[in-house]
């Protein structure tokens, strides 16, 4: 039997509580060298259908930890075209399978995982780099300026929120942070962002830095929206001066363009792992840390894996007949 969740039962399922220890272990367990994470291939699909040019672009991402019971292979797509049918334009569903025996276990809708898994690498940093109360600028206002800040509310003593992005998208962001009970306001500037922030988040598609090195003092800024060389949300001297470089795929990271711009190379970052051995600091850091995150698969598998024991523990999701070869 396989279980089967729905998006209504990986939503209830699915919080931040229950997700950052799962991170937590993924990082920790990936800095180790202890995972099985091959490169994820990506291709264009859809050329042909009307037209020849691709429609979107699929990517196939799967993951182990050695001596875990299951691996789990994430399938998901962009299609920038999706948002004038009324669609999303990333999805994902993940594939969790028994890692002795090769049979399915649970199939699951992936983007609310990937959201959540990606919120909790601010929160871990928050946690583990910089000093309670927190005053936190966020820079964007998607899915991910949410799940960010709600991680770090739950790691932080959380004393404001500023919001902002060019459209008024941040308004909508931060009356759904106000409706969870976060002190969240939009700002009309990026500068009213960052200036008194002692934490940054930056959560864009952005080809360009999105607020001026020199208009913050943040002792934390953690940056996941670029993952490829042609994206980037901060400026050089903002990353040449920071005093420690994390990334929760170091070998990854430096090519995107918040570090290319710099010639980073791999021992200019450290993993985000090697911060949870420090306690958290209790006065604000005279420097700057500064956190990128691009997502790895091990994250989907831990996160996934957690989600998959709760519908377990609940009740939750459906159990269907799977027949596999042989039977």
């Amino acid at each position: 039997m396989v279980t089967v969740l729905t998006a209504n039962d990986v939503e209830s399922l699915c919080d931040v509580e229950t997700i950052l220890p799962a991170v937590e272990t993924a990082l920790v367990e990936q800095a180790a060298g202890n995972v099985e994470r091959p490169d994820r291939p990506h291709f264009p699909v859809g050329a042909g259908l009307d037209g020849n040019d691709p429609r979107g672009t699929a990517l196939t991402m799967p993951a182990y930890v050695r001596g875990e019971p299951y691996y789990a292979t994430k399938l998901a797509s962009v299609h920038e075209g999706n948002e004038s049918r009324g669609l999303p334009t990333i999805q994902a569903q993940i594939a969790l399978t028994d890692a002795k025996t090769g049979r399915p276990v649970a199939y699951m809708p992936g983007t609310r995982v990937t959201n959540v898994r990606t919120g909790c690498v601010g929160g871990l940093a928050a946690r583990s780099l910089a000093a309670e109360p927190v005053r936190l600028a966020v820079i964007g206002a998607g899915a991910q300026a949410r799940w960010q800040t709600r991680a770090i509310a739950a790691t932080s003593d959380l004393d404001s929120v500023s919001i902002y992005s060019p459209s008024d998208s941040k308004d909508e962001c931060a009356d759904d942070l106000c409706a969870d009970g976060i002190p969240a306001e939009a700002v009309e500037t990026p500068v009213d962002a960052v200036s008194d922030a002692t934490v940054v988040v930056t959560a864009t598609t952005s080809t360009e830095p999105v607020f001026p090195a020199d208009a913050t003092d943040a002792e934390l800024v953690v940056a996941v929206g670029a993952y490829t060389a042609a994206m980037r949300e901060l400026e050089p001297a903002l990353v040449e001066r920071a005093d420690r470089r994390f990334a929760d795929v170091p070998g990854e990271a430096i090519e995107t363009g918040d570090f290319r711009d710099i010639g980073a190379e791999m021992d200019d970052l450290e993993p985000l792992a090697r911060a949870f051995a420090d306690d958290r600091p209790i006065e604000r850091a005279d420097g700057l840390a500064v956190v990128k995150s691009v997502g790895s698969a091990v994250m989907d598998l831990t996160a996934a894996t957690a989600v998959y024991r709760r519908a377990r523990a609940d009740g939750a999701g459906t159990e269907v007949p799977f027949r596999t070869g042989g039977e």
